[in-house]
């Protein structure tokens, strides 16, 4: 049988991050999603469904440092039922999503300094930001190493006018 299911949405809430004995990272949220539609009378209105998801091992690493509450997402995974009996002895039941793929969506601004350095006031050379959309499936080790002062700017200096001329024919140049 196939299980797989596709979410995009917002996180409910910043990642949680456990370690197993083995020192297996273990990552628990939830996702809000949503769909618009027309009733039957063509009053428009809004479905909310909130899912928990779960992520292991690099992803659950990755996500609990870039991610927090309003991150947009995208996930992949199975679908799983989870049951247990309540302390009042009812039997209880959620669906909830074990993440297998996790994308990134927005920008920088819409994760509100969620795991990204901002640049200093004044800093024209600042490395580029994490990509809007990057895809991490038990995504190698980030380099962690610390960020380099920025060049300085180089100041134009007047053109040479001693270069020296080369003599060569027209014929030998390849293009």
């Amino acid at each position: 049988m196939y299980n797989k299911i596709i979410l995009a949405g917002n996180l409910t809430r910043d990642v949680e991050v456990r370690y197993t004995q083995g020192g297996s990272a273990i990552g628990n949220t939830a996702i809000a999603t949503s769909r618009k539609f027309k009733s039957q009378t063509g009053e428009q209105k809004e479905e909310v469904l909130f899912v928990d998801l779960t992520f292991f091992g690099r992803t659950a690493e990755i996500a609990n440092q870039y991610l927090r509450k309003g991150s947009k997402v995208l996930v992949d995974g199975r679908l799983k039922l989870d049951q247990w009996t309540a302390q009042d002895g009812t039997k209880r039941s959620k669906h909830s999503v074990t993440v297998e793929n996790l994308q990134m969506l927005g920008s920088k601004d819409d994760a509100q300094g969620g795991g990204y350095n901002p640049a200093p006031a004044g800093d024209n050379y600042s490395q580029p930001a994490p990509q809007a959309a990057a895809s991490y499936n038990n995504a190698p080790a980030y380099n962690n190493a610390p960020s380099q002062p920025a060049p300085q700017p180089v100041q134009q200096q007047a053109p040479v006018s001693n270069i020296p001329e080369i003599d060569i024919n027209e014929d030998e140049i390849p293009f």
